[in-house]
């Protein structure tokens, strides 16, 4: 028996220092050259800076291009809520009325909402579709792009959630008189709370974090997100790294404080429906 606890000890102290190293070292060597000047900071030394220039750098990363950094966080702000806002919902209906109904058409639905985690986009035909309908280079179009590629994942987990509600609930509904969308919005809805703030955290991270979704169809000065503004300080010939390693310590804040605040939910939200579905 306690040789079996030292083991478990031992295997938690290891996991620890792996994370600490997989996750921390990077960033810690992130930080570390955003602080440094020019020359230093492409020499790629893992060290403490001679001149801290944090600041200093932070402020000239701001001030690049007329304040482009902070339009683009405006843009990808704008794009990452209201694509969070659209899954979710539409997510949640789907996956409810998947689990709840039967239906011949089901099988069907299932495969296309499995292949649209198996099947990777395309890009030169999703360009097309944009601009037949005149949405290439919008925001509309971006957040519909976005809303697609991760509709799937959200109808699987709100599908495995619905599944541990008890049927109960929805026929009590419909005796109290409540119809189809008072039954989901009132009833059902606030029950998918967990699942909820996991698929959303997941999904503000992904969406905030995509490049090449925003590269390829939201190209622009005027449309450029967070991610597209790494561009401003690399070129063919001169890298400016310490401002580039700035840019990146300034778009990794926002995702880092959701997870560091939002970690518990995440895990809660993954195993309920897992466990009970």
């Amino acid at each position: 028996m306690r040789r079996n606890v030292a083991r478990g000890w031992i295997a938690g102290l290891v996991a620890i220092v792996v994370s600490v190293i997989i996750f921390l070292v990077p960033f810690l060597f992130v930080l570390l050259t955003a602080a440094k000047t020019r020359a230093e900071a492409a020499t790629f030394a893992f060290s403490l800076p001679e001149q801290w220039r944090l600041w200093q750098n932070v402020t000239e990363v701001l001030s690049t291009r007329d304040f482009e950094v902070l339009r683009a966080f405006i843009n990808s702000t704008t794009l990452t809520v209201s694509s969070v806002t659209l899954m979710v919902v539409v997510s949640a209906m789907a996956g409810y009325v998947l689990q709840r109904r039967s239906s011949r058409w089901n099988p069907v639905i299932n495969f296309f909402v499995l292949a649209g985690l198996i099947v990777p986009p395309a890009v030169v035909p999703t360009i097309w579709v944009l601009q037949t309908l005149g949405l290439f280079k919008t925001m509309i179009g971006m957040i519909m792009v976005e809303v697609t590629f991760g509709l799937s994942f959200c109808i699987l987990l709100f599908r495995a959630f619905v599944a541990t509600i008890p049927r109960e609930l929805d026929e009590a509904a419909v005796m109290d008189g409540a119809g189809p969308l008072r039954l989901f919005f009132q009833v059902v809805l606030p029950l998918l709370r967990p699942v909820m703030i996991t698929i959303i955290v997941v999904q503000v991270v992904s969406v905030f974090n995509d490049f090449t979704g925003p590269l390829y169809f939201l190209p622009g000065r005027e449309n450029v997100t967070v991610q597209l503004t790494l561009f401003n300080f690399m070129g063919q010939v001169n890298n400016q790294w310490n401002l580039l390693f700035t840019n990146i310590l300034l778009i990794t804040i926002p995702p880092l404080i959701m997870y560091i605040f939002f970690n518990r939910q995440i895990v809660a939200g993954m195993t309920s429906g897992a466990v009970k579905g």
